[in-house]
């Protein structure tokens, strides 16, 4: 009996060659594929799959937060998160969801195959690479308060509305964000806010 696959990935393109791919192995079958986080747990619930592959970058509600409700609602569907972000945070973010599968898109297509079995059999699978980067990760140098003037910048937020949120005076936020592109070797905010995210320090 197949093995019954739901499908979520934004890029018409990408989407379909994945299909193609998958529907080539006789074990393997898209019964449902989607450009949308936020259709995932319904479409799972209506069509039943054995593993959802999921990537994080999708429109109405991102991959991670869509693997974590479809845990809740239909645990015995697997959940195999396929993406191209191959940084140490998003896999530790993804571990932390309880997925149990983290693939790279560039992997070579049997990779992807064998990916979905072994997760179908109850195994978790870890792309090897980047589970080595985020054992090496180191912890971060910022503080909490730091981390979090940070990832109010990282919204979008200017040192203003920053401060009203976090109760501060704008020039103390502007200190934090002086004082974390320096821990960083920074070259201004939006490298700070780049290293950080790399680095899997900002939630």
């Amino acid at each position: 009996m197949a093995i019954r696959l739901l499908l979520a990935e934004d890029m018409n393109m990408v989407r379909g060659a994945l299909v193609a791919l998958l529907n080539l192995e006789d074990d393997l079958e898209v019964v449902c594929e989607l450009e949308r986080g936020d259709l995932i747990v319904d479409a799972a619930v209506e069509h039943r799959p054995d593993v959802a592959i999921i990537d994080i970058d999708l429109p109405g509600i991102d991959g991670l937060t869509a693997a974590g409700l479809l845990r809740e609602r239909l645990p015995e569907c697997r959940r195999l998160i396929l993406t191209s972000l191959g940084r140490p945070g998003t896999l530790r973010r993804a571990l932390t969801a309880q997925v149990d599968g983290y693939l790279l898109k560039d992997a070579p297509p049997r990779e992807l195959a064998s990916a979905v079995r072994r997760v179908a059999a109850g195994h978790r699978v870890i792309d090897p690479q980047l589970a080595l980067a985020a054992w090496e990760a180191t912890e971060t140098p910022l503080t909490e308060r730091e981390t979090e003037v940070l990832r109010l910048a990282a919204e979008g937020s200017e040192a203003g509305e920053i401060a009203r949120r976090l109760h501060l005076a704008p020039g103390t936020v502007r200190n934090y964000l002086t004082t974390v592109a320096a821990k960083l070797n920074a070259r201004n905010r939006v490298d700070a806010i780049r290293i950080a995210r790399d680095a899997g320090w900002l939630p």
